[in-house]
């Protein structure tokens, strides 16, 4: 909720009735979200799979600048890791209504 949560006219999130209403689930500060991981974890996968690494997706200048600058921010939120995995899926950015750019990752071939 935190990460595509846009607050508009200089509401604070402490303004919000839902974080009112249930401020006992709410964090006071979420800056050092997410937390650090318990667990390192693996997926099983199904015998003679190999890694699917696709090409990426051609971008215009302006959405290259625009996926850096929010890979930069997730990076810096740590809601992304750098990687050196072999799998990998294509992102490309959508056009949302208010005209600001959504961040997506493909990952159809993957899942196949």
């Amino acid at each position: 909720m935190f990460a595509s949560l846009k607050l508009e006219g200089g509401v604070k999130m402490e303004e919000l009735l839902v974080v009112c209403e249930f401020s006992d689930v709410f964090p006071g500060d979420v800056s050092d979200l997410p937390p650090e991981r318990e667990l390192e974890f693996a997926i099983d996968l199904i015998p003679g799979t190999s890694p699917i690494s696709m090409t990426p997706y051609q971008m215009s200048a302006s959405e290259l600048k625009e996926l850096k600058k929010q890979l930069e921010d997730l990076l810096e939120k740590k809601f992304i890791r750098p990687s050196v995995s072999p799998w990998g899926a294509p992102v490309l950015l959508v056009k949302k209504k208010d005209g600001s750019m959504r961040l997506c990752v493909d990952y159809r071939q993957l899942n196949k």
